[in-house]
């Protein structure tokens, strides 16, 4: 062994042993705050029981003519019959037709929703089952991860099973156990980033560095979230989901926007600090002699190409989940400019802009931990070389 790897050895752990108590202290944290934020089990619910949904299957159907003025699409008028999967026989339901209605054919899977009326048990079709083509769907998604991606692939499956846990099993029954959505929007985010991060991509000096670019940009997006909303006004009822959200359930709608705008932030975050960490780390085993100063420059070359295409995939995700709003309220509101300034879209442009801002705080913030870091762990090297 050189002297200058026996010297380079020593500053590794040294950085690590650094980052390590950096890091620990927010994982503690975040687990305390898990601990005390978790939900009691008793949710709130609407006290409003729509009726029981059984899955069944469409073995016949009887169409009639329809009446005048009677809506005819998607189904016509008349029956069908439906099996039910519980073993309760067969059922005659009416065809259900408008906006909406689930188009049905003999052998299809659906859903049926039974009600109990002061008439009788009333029941209907209400939607399709689609559990089977979910799964197939999910089983190929995941195949195609792991036979591009492997070992990095598996650990990433792993990630996203630990992401959905903390989603369902945390995150969205505190906020209906009453809790701030803020805060626990905050806290199951850093659980998510301190977990899969090191999950997908190991325990390394440049995964520690990303997460502390990822925390130090997240609490900068959270921050500007915070204050955008105050400052526009924006109450987080746009529609008559988030209506139904707090008026149910008594949720804050601003909170959950809140909440949403940090989670959502958070993918593209650790994508973009991720990115970063590598490039720096690349960088500086490619080119040993390289300091800081040229690691950063050049690696902040590459974020910025990165930035901008990140930036598009940002607002185009956003324009596309809310494209039948974005519709109505621009057939509604007769001019660009009466559009632009409606809560709805003033929501949607603040997701975009907010995370965006909190992109590029992350580029040079990571970029620079990382050239601080890296750089010292192989200069050493690059010193006995000569």
């Amino acid at each position: 062994m050189t002297a200058a790897h026996a010297h380079a050895a020593p500053e590794s752990r040294r950085l690590r042993t650094i980052a390590l108590l950096v890091i620990a202290p927010i994982a503690v944290l975040t687990v305390v705050a898990m601990i005390w934020l978790w939900p009691s089990g008793d949710t709130r619910t609407s006290g409003e029981v729509a009726g029981e949904q059984v899955g069944g299957q469409v073995t016949a159907i009887d169409p009639v003519a329809c009446d005048d003025g009677v809506p005819a699409e998607p189904n016509g008028c008349g029956t069908a019959e439906v099996r039910l999967d519980d073993g309760g026989g067969t059922i005659e339901v009416d065809l259900t037709n408008g906006s909406g209605a689930p188009e049905i054919a003999e052998g299809d899977s659906v859903v049926v929703l039974v009600s109990d009326t002061p008439d009788g048990d009333v029941s209907s079709i209400v939607d399709h089952e689609r559990g089977t083509q979910l799964w197939v769907l999910v089983a190929a998604s995941a195949l195609a991860l792991v036979a591009f991606g492997r070992w990095r692939g598996l650990t990433a499956l792993a990630g996203l099973v630990v992401t959905f846990a903390i989603l369902f099993w945390f995150i969205v029954p505190a906020i209906l156990d009453g809790e701030s959505p803020l805060l626990v929007a905050l806290v199951g985010s850093a659980a998510i980033m301190v977990s899969v991060l090191y999950l997908t991509h190991g325990f390394t000096l440049t995964t520690t560095v990303a997460l502390l670019g990822t925390v130090a940009s997240f609490v900068l997006t959270g921050l500007l979230a915070y204050l955008a909303v105050a400052a526009l006004h924006l109450t987080g009822v746009t529609d008559d989901l988030s209506m139904a959200v707090e008026t149910t359930y008594g949720i804050d709608a601003r909170g959950l926007l809140l909440a949403g705008i940090v989670i959502g932030s958070l993918g593209v975050l650790d994508d973009i600090t991720v990115t970063q960490a590598a490039t720096v780390g690349e960088l500086a085993r490619a080119n040993p002699g390289y300091g800081s100063r040229q690691l950063y420059g050049s690696a902040n070359r590459v974020g910025r190409a990165h930035i901008a295409s990140v930036v598009n995939t940002i607002i185009l995700a956003y324009a596309g989940s809310s494209l039948p709003v974005l519709v109505l309220v621009a057939a509604d509101a007769g001019s660009l400019g009466a559009a632009v300034t409606d809560q709805f879209l003033a929501q949607e442009i603040v997701r975009s802009l907010v995370a965006t801002l909190g992109l590029v705080a992350a580029v040079p913030i990571t970029t620079g931990l990382a050239a601080l870091a890296l750089s010292r762990v192989e200069e050493a090297p690059a010193a006995g070389q000569d």
